[in-house]
């Protein structure tokens, strides 16, 4: 399953003490959870954790000066460029010293300099002595530290390097994962937030082996869902038959085939979602009548008798009650007109407009070209975006409608 720091840009910390040797692990756990790592270290970190250990766990080179002695014509590290690389900085061990630094701006080595230039968020692990711990200076660093908004992951009571044992030990190499996890999570603009998406076809069966169906991917729908998830949703996406895959600990996936399942699965959870995004291209018509064995090729024509399946999003507008309702809208002509009507009768918050007249959008493209349309009738055209960007869009409107 997918995790926060997915795709995330961290830039890890090593300060000068015996716990720098638990780095090596978290290097190897940050990379696990899908993140990219790059690592500064103070020259006295070096003592405790080799530069080629962190760098080969990286995949990245490790950086410790301001410049490669080692290179004839010196080649300065950017300590600016670095603190922009970063999503996160995380500074583990923060050893009293480099606390001390970091409050009081005494910049003389690369480490402060790059976390003084940082605009990312700031986690700090404090590892030291209890005494050290619980000293007035090092409480006065960590007050001023927190009054700059950077965040404290909290020592743990252990055996300390000194024999003693009490508080001070820095924080497990998980735990530090874990503590990350779920505060970046509980910042996400969605967090606290369940979400219903419907993506994809239906296919609804003529035979054990025919159907009718239509040429919807479902990506959309399942871009939509990991969106909201990395946002901090709780998402229930409910998909039609399609390729599409998604692994995200935030996403149960139920799937189903039929309109008829889809309408079904779509009622099942719908009581408790805040939002429903109604991407899915559900068939309007099915068989009336489904053969139970395989219909032979006898006669030159053949005729089927269709019935009208259950509208979906009509329904659960209908039993709306504080649930911010997205549907879409496929039009060829007066679009504009048509999706507004749709907004009334269906009792929705907000309406995606694709118009098949537009290159480039619908089915069978990696892009799409859609106007967004709220309940006050404002109508908000974009421009031609990725289906990945579409989605995105469609999250900020949401973000925004929960005023986040």
């Amino acid at each position: 399953m997918s995790s926060v720091l997915s795709g995330k840009k961290i830039l890890l910390g090593v300060s000068g003490g015996i716990a720098a040797y638990k780095t090596a692990h978290l290097v190897r756990l940050f990379i696990k959870a899908g993140a990219q790592v790059q690592v500064v270290m103070t020259p006295a970190s070096k003592d405790f954790v080799t530069p080629l250990t962190l760098s080969t766990l990286s995949k990245n080179p490790v950086y410790s000066s301001f410049f490669d002695e080692d290179q004839e014509n010196g080649v300065w590290n950017n300590h600016v460029e670095l603190a922009l690389w970063a999503d996160y900085m995380v500074i583990a061990p923060a050893t009293a010293n480099t606390l001390s630094k970091m409050a009081n701006g005494n910049c003389d080595n690369l480490l402060i300099a790059t976390y003084l230039s940082s605009k990312c968020p700031v986690y700090f692990a404090p590892a030291m002595d209890l005494d050290m711990y619980k000293h007035p200076s090092t409480l006065d660093s960590f007050f001023k530290l927190k009054k700059f908004g950077n965040t404290i992951i909290p020592a743990e009571s252990g055996e300390l390097a000194s024999g003693l044992s009490g508080e001070g030990r820095m924080a497990e190499p998980e735990n530090i994962i874990a503590f990350l996890e779920n505060d970046i999570s509980g910042k996400l603009p969605l967090n606290g937030k369940k979400i219903m998406i419907t993506a994809g076809p239906t296919y609804e069966a003529i035979d054990p082996v025919r159907f009718i169906g239509n040429h919807s991917s479902g990506k959309m729908g399942y871009d939509i869902a990991k969106y909201a998830a990395e946002n901090g949703a709780e998402v229930i996406l409910v998909s039609g038959p399609s390729n599409c895959i998604i692994s995200h600990s935030n996403v149960t996936l139920i799937k189903v085939v039929s309109a008829a399942e889809m309408y079904a699965a779509c009622h099942k959870f719908y009581n408790d979602v805040d939002v429903v995004v109604a991407a899915a291209a559900v068939a309007d018509y099915r068989p009336k009548n489904v053969a139970s064995q395989k219909i032979k090729k006898n006669d030159a024509a053949f005729t089927i008798e269709l019935e009208k399946t259950k509208d979906i999003l009509l329904s659960l507008g209908e039993i709306k009650k504080n649930q911010f309702l997205v549907g879409f809208a496929l039009e060829t002509e007066n679009e504009i007109e048509h999706a507004k009507q749709k907004i009334q009768k269906k009792n929705l918050d907000l309406i995606v407009l694709n118009s098949l007249n537009d290159v480039g959008a619908g089915f069978g493209h990696p892009t799409n070209k859609v106007t967004f349309i709220d309940r006050n009738d404002v109508v908000e055209p974009m421009d031609l975006k990725t289906k990945e960007e579409v989605a995105q869009d469609i999250i900020l409107k949401i973000i925004q409608h929960y005023g986040a």
